[in-house]
C-alpha cells in the first residue's frame, strides 16, 4: 500500500515540529484533504486501526519511547566505558548491542507515534465529512 507509506511519511514529518498535535493534525488534514481521495483514506483509516495496537508493549513503547530505550542507552555507555577503561572487548559489543537497540527501539516508536497521529488525522477527518453541518 504505497499511498499508507507515503501519509505515514507525511504524518511523521508532522511529528518534527514542535506544536500541539491539534496543530499537527490540522496541517496533517489539509495535505491529505489535497492528496487522497476519501475512498483511499477510508482503506488507508481501515488498515492503520488493524496495525496499531491497542494495549501491551507496543502501546507502552508508542507511549514512552524515550523511556523504554533508555536502559539499552545506559548498556550502550556502560559498554563503552568497560571497552576504553579495561582494554575488554566485550564492553565494546555491548556498547554496539546497546546502541542498535535503543536506536531502533526509538525508530518503532517513532512510526508508532507518526501511524496513531494519521489514524487520529484520519477519524477526525472522517467524523467531518459525517456530521450534519450547521445551517447559517
Amino acid at each position: 500500500m504505497d499511498q499508507l507509506d507515503r501519509l505515514i511519511k507525511m504524518a511523521e514529518d508532522e511529528l518534527t515540529e514542535y506544536s500541539t498535535d491539534a496543530r499537527k493534525m490540522e496541517k496533517l488534514r489539509r495535505k491529505i484533504g489535497l492528496s487522497v481521495p476519501i475512498a483511499e483514506q477510508r482503506r488507508c483509516r481501515e488498515a492503520l486501526a488493524v496495525q496499531l495496537p491497542k494495549s501491551g508493549f507496543r502501546q507502552i513503547l508508542e507511549e514512552q519511547r524515550q523511556a523504554v530505550a533508555l536502559p539499552f542507552w545506559g548498556l550502550a555507555g556502560l559498554g563503552l566505558l568497560a571497552g576504553v577503561s579495561l582494554s575488554q572487548s566485550l564492553g565494546y559489543v555491548a556498547a554496539v548491542i546497546g546502541t542498535v537497540s535503543a536506536y531502533r527501539l526509538q525508530k518503532w516508536g517513532w512510526e508508532l507515534q507518526a501511524k496513531r497521529l494519521l489514524l487520529n488525522t484520519l477519524e477526525d477527518i472522517e467524523a467531518r465529512i459525517t456530521q450534519p453541518q450547521p445551517e447559517s
